[in-house]
């Protein structure tokens, strides 16, 4: 006779249940990315052939940008823990987003983009960490790796919509970047109304004296598990450079100029179809094993870059790297939420930010040195050997139990 199963397992809710909040969280990311994708998908092609940017100028220019926004989440998720609250500073980041857009199609020359990139970016960074503090506050303890599986397979279907609808108006206005930016801005501004009235923040936990969370006292509080987590998502973050290389990658293949932009559809389809059954098994297997085996799907995907320039095996590769980022990205913020303490998770986040938007800018510089000094395959295979140093790095020191049984 089988054993009856434990008396709460029955009471259990179902873990497909996830919160209303996550969802409209989601949906929020969605048009945010369905915005700014419509631009990013075409940046690095109107910087070089419109502006007259090098490689080089494009990877300083993305890894700035995004360093800026993962450096500017320390002090949004410190104020928000401060403040006990997260759905403002949200709203804030994603308005100063929405009304990044227009400086984009009005931009003449390259220190208008950068002012605009800049812009755009802190706004990223004002609600990053924020946001995820408050899925991690909304979803069910058991369930995060679902809820942030959910969030980023939301978010991605607007990263892969975002460079579609930028291919059809490209084909549609005769490669008219500038009207296309102009369009960016309506779903840019819905997300910001859609997070106003459809997100409801749960109280906060406790109503403990305020103190400042980036203080050393503070900071002894996070334990060793959570900084092996922020150097694994720094290391990663290292191997990994700007996404604006696979769109360089893809104008070599000789497809037609308007049709480019369809790499970031590809790699960020396979990305939002990953990302959630990837974060459900998050909730059910080992961290670290997830995490090595991600790493070595990105090291596929770069030997594949490498290997030619025909499109059918950039397209490959480029898939490689979605699967990649929908095997560890939400794993990365359920690790961050399982070993920080709840009164300090948004300064966590934002200190795992600020290790990766260092990272993100060296990765994107010494990408961008190699492309104009050996050539896009040696990128490409520079970055399979970084990952092969971090996969070595991970194998050095085993995590506390907590991250190992995960």
């Amino acid at each position: 006779m089988l054993p009856a199963p434990p008396p709460g397992a029955a009471r259990r809710p179902p873990r497909t249940a996830l919160p209303a909040g996550i969802w409209v969280l989601g949906f929020v990311s969605l048009l945010m990315d369905i915005s700014s994708e419509m631009i990013h998908s075409l940046l690095p092609l109107f910087m070089v052939g419109t502006l007259g940017a090098s490689a080089l100028a494009v990877g300083l220019i993305e890894g700035l940008a995004e360093s800026t926004a993962l450096v500017v989440k320390v002090f949004s998720g410190a104020l928000s823990d401060w403040l006990g609250r997260r759905k403002g500073l949200a709203l804030l980041g994603y308005a100063l987003g929405a009304l990044s857009k227009p400086l984009f199609a009005l931009a003449g020359g390259l220190g208008a983009v950068v002012t605009a990139r800049l812009i755009d970016r802190v706004g990223k960074g004002i609600r990053g960490a924020p946001r995820d503090a408050l899925v991690a506050d909304i979803a069910p303890p058991d369930q995060r790796g679902a809820a942030f599986g959910l969030r980023q397979s939301l978010d991605t279907v607007g990263a892969f919509a975002g460079p579609l609808i930028a291919t059809a108006l490209m084909l549609l206005w005769a490669n008219d970047f500038r009207a296309i930016f102009w369009v960016a801005v309506i779903p840019g501004l819905a997300s910001v109304a859609l997070l106003w009235w459809g997100v409801k923040e749960p109280p906060p936990q406790a109503a403990a004296r305020r103190t400042n969370p980036i203080s050393r006292a503070a900071l002894r509080r996070l334990p060793p598990a959570y900084w092996w987590v922020v150097g694994v998502g720094g290391l990663f973050t290292l191997a990994r450079f700007s996404e604006a290389f696979l769109v360089l990658r893809a104008e070599q293949t000789g497809i037609p100029l308007a049709a480019v932009p369809l790499v970031m559809v590809a790699m960020n389809a396979v990305y939002a179809l990953s990302a959630y059954p990837f974060g459900r098994l998050a909730d059910r297997m080992s961290h670290r094993t997830l995490l090595v085996l991600g790493l070595a799907v990105l090291i596929a995907a770069d030997l594949v870059l490498a290997a030619s320039v025909h499109w059918a095996v950039v397209l490959g590769g480029v898939a490689l790297w979605g699967v990649h980022m929908g095997m560890t990205q939400g794993l990365l913020a359920t690790m961050v939420a399982d070993t920080a303490p709840v009164e300090l998770r948004g300064t966590a986040y934002g200190l795992f930010n600020l290790v990766s938007g260092v990272a993100l800018l060296l990765a994107s510089l010494l990408a961008g040195a190699v492309w104009d000094r050996w050539g896009a395959g040696w990128t490409f295979l520079v970055g399979a050997a970084i990952c092969v140093l971090t996969l070595l790095a991970l194998g050095l020191r085993r995590p506390s139990s907590t991250l190992g049984s995960a």
